[in-house]
């Protein structure tokens, strides 16, 4: 990657055009769960379903990195504990 800021984060409902582009673009099915997203800039270079595994990826970009730490971010949710996680999620972000 030349750009390095990225942004790994849930998916929401607004995302689902975006996703059926990456997928269509990866030859494959549009996943239908939960999905931790991989951005870079504005734009979705990967994606994986959190219950699957299953990742989707540009084939036109350097996204293999980016489907790695998708796996590792997905990994480190399965490890935490559920109320951890979730007071994590309800703590506001830093100015």
């Amino acid at each position: 990657m030349n750009d390095t800021t990225f942004t790994i984060r849930r998916a929401v409902s607004a995302d689902s055009s975006a996703v059926a582009r990456l997928a269509a673009l990866d030859s494959a099915s549009p996943p239908t769960g939960e999905l931790l997203l991989a951005e870079v800039g504005d734009e979705l270079w990967a994606a994986v379903e959190i219950d699957s595994g299953m990742a989707i990826a540009d084939p036109f970009r350097p996204s293999g990195d980016l489907v790695e730490l998708l796996h590792f971010r997905l990994e480190r949710m399965r490890s935490e504990p559920a109320g951890l996680a979730r007071r994590l999620r309800l703590l506001p972000r830093a100015a």
